[in-house]
C-alpha cells in the first residue's frame, strides 16, 4: 500500500496519544511488526464500543503488521478499573471461558486468518494461572511504585470521587504490564494499542519490558468516540449494539449506522468504513440537508458488510425500504414466532410488547399506549386491553409491530 500507515491511522481518526510517534512511524516503514489489544471477556459478544479498537487491528493488519487479539480469561477474574466509577461483577471462570468463546467469533469477521500475516488469539489466563504470587512480587513487583500508580487516570479518578476501589483491581495494572512482557518475549510484540483510558497500563507495561529485558516498544491510544450529544457510542435505548447477530440483528445493526445524527455521518465514515479519505471529503463538500440520508444509506450498508457481508448488508436495506416507504414488511425485520393455538384463545398484546422489549413494565406500556406509539399492521393501538387474535395476521400468518418510526418487529404464527 502507497500510504503511509501512520498517516492513514491519523486521517481516520485513529490516533489521540503515542509514546514515540515519530519513531513508530520509521519502524513500521521499515519492517513489519507483531501488535496487540486486549479485550476483557465481561459478555459473549463485543458492542459497538470496541468497533475502533477492531478496525485499528484490521487497517495494521492491511499494510502487512500482525495482529495479536489478547482475551482477558486471567484479567476479568479480576476486573479492569479504568474507566469504571465501581467495581466490576467478578465472574466464574466457567462464564469466562463461554464469553471468550463467543467473541472469538467477532474478529474472524473483521481479521484475516489468511497469509503470512494472519491474527492470533491469546488468552492471558494461560500464564497468569501459572503464577506464584510471592516470586512474582520479588521478580516485578518492585518494578512497580504505588507513588506513580496513584497518578493514573483509573485510579485516581476512583479515588477523587471517594469510591472504593479494591485491592484486587489494583493489581489489574501490574497484570497487564505483565501480559506485554509475555508477548514481547514469547510473540515479538513490540506495540500496544488501547482506548485513551489504557494509556498508564499501556505506560506500565513498555517500562516493565525496559528494565527486564532491555527491548524498546510502544504504546498507541485512540481517542473515546461520543456521538454529537456526547454519550457514549454504540449505546441505544433498547442498550448496547452487539457485533453478534444474535444478540442484534443484522438489520437492527443496520439501522443503528442509518438513525446517527445529521452532525456524526462523515465522522463515522471515517472511523468505521474503508472508504478512501479523498470520496469522503468529496461527500462532505456534496452534503446538504436533501442527501444526508444517502450518505447514512452508505454508512449503513458499509459497515454491516464489513460484519455480516454484502448480501446481509442488501436485505436489511431491502427491509428498511419495505418497512418505512411501502409500509409493508421486510423480511429482515427480527421476528417471534408463537404457537397457533395461543393466538386462538388470544394473546394480550401488553404481554408481546414487553417479550419483544418495546416497553420495560406495565406504566411504560400504559405511557406509550397514550402517546400513540404502538401500530399493529401500520394501524395505531389506542386501547391497553388490546388482544392479538388471528385477524391481525391475515398476511402470511404475520403481524407487524410498530414502536414509533423507526423499531418494528414481526410476530408470526408457527
Amino acid at each position: 500500500m502507497s500510504q503511509n500507515l501512520i498517516t492513514a491511522f491519523k486521517n481516520r481518526g485513529y490516533f489521540n496519544q503515542c509514546t514515540d510517534i515519530n519513531k513508530l512511524d520509521n519502524i513500521l516503514n521499515n519492517k513489519k511488526i507483531s501488535l496487540y489489544i486486549g479485550f476483557d471477556c465481561t459478555s459473549d459478544s463485543l458492542h459497538v464500543g470496541s468497533l475502533l479498537q477492531i478496525m485499528c487491528l484490521r487497517l495494521f493488519q492491511k499494510f502487512g503488521h500482525t495482529p495479536i487479539v489478547l482475551l482477558g480469561g486471567g484479567t476479568t477474574l479480576i476486573g479492569d478499573p479504568s474507566g469504571k466509577e465501581e467495581t466490576r461483577k467478578i465472574l466464574k471462570k466457567k462464564e469466562i471461558n463461554k464469553n471468550a468463546n463467543g467473541i472469538k467469533k467477532v474478529f474472524n469477521n473483521f481479521l484475516s486468518s489468511k497469509n503470512k500475516n494472519q491474527f492470533k488469539f491469546v488468552n492471558n489466563y494461560d500464564w497468569l494461572n501459572k503464577i506464584n504470587y510471592v516470586e512474582f512480587l520479588r521478580e516485578y513487583g518492585k518494578h512497580f511504585t504505588i507513588n506513580r500508580m496513584l497518578t493514573f487516570d483509573s485510579v485516581k479518578t476512583r479515588l477523587d470521587r471517594e469510591q472504593s476501589l479494591s485491592f484486587l483491581e489494583f493489581n489489574y495494572m501490574i497484570f497487564q504490564a505483565y501480559d506485554f512482557l509475555i508477548l514481547n518475549e514469547k510473540k515479538g510484540c513490540e506495540l500496544q494499542i488501547g482506548g485513551s483510558d489504557q494509556w498508564g497500563n499501556i505506560l506500565n507495561g513498555i517500562e516493565l519490558i525496559r528494565k527486564i529485558n532491555g527491548n524498546e516498544t510502544f504504546g498507541l491510544t485512540t481517542p473515546l468516540i461520543t456521538t454529537s450529544t456526547g454519550a457514549k457510542m454504540g449505546k441505544t435505548e433498547k442498550g448496547a449494539v452487539w457485533l453478534d447477530k444474535k444478540k442484534t440483528s443484522v438489520y437492527d445493526y443496520w439501522q443503528f449506522w442509518r438513525n446517527v445524527e445529521d452532525i456524526d455521518v462523515f465522522k463515522y465514515l471515517r472511523l468505521f468504513t474503508e472508504i478512501p479519505i479523498s470520496e469522503i471529503e468529496s461527500y462532505e463538500k456534496e452534503k446538504n440537508s436533501s442527501n444526508i440520508n444517502h450518505f447514512k444509506i452508505l454508512l449503513a450498508n458499509t459497515t454491516t458488510t464489513i460484519l455480516h457481508g454484502k448480501k446481509e448488508a442488501n436485505k436489511a436495506e431491502i427491509t428498511s425500504k419495505k418497512t418505512f416507504d411501502e409500509k409493508g414488511f421486510g423480511e429482515n425485520l427480527p421476528t417471534k414466532t408463537i404457537k397457533k393455538t395461543d393466538v386462538d384463545k388470544g394473546i394480550s398484546f401488553n404481554e408481546i410488547i414487553k417479550q419483544i422489549h418495546f416497553a420495560s413494565s406495565n406504566s411504560d406500556y400504559r405511557r406509550n399506549i397514550l402517546n400513540r406509539a404502538y401500530r399493529i399492521n401500520n394501524e395505531i393501538v389506542d386501547d391497553e386491553k388490546r388482544i392479538l387474535s388471528t385477524s391481525d395476521f391475515s398476511v402470511e400468518l404475520t403481524a407487524k409491530i410498530s414502536f414509533g418510526k423507526k423499531k418494528h418487529f414481526l410476530i408470526k404464527i408457527g
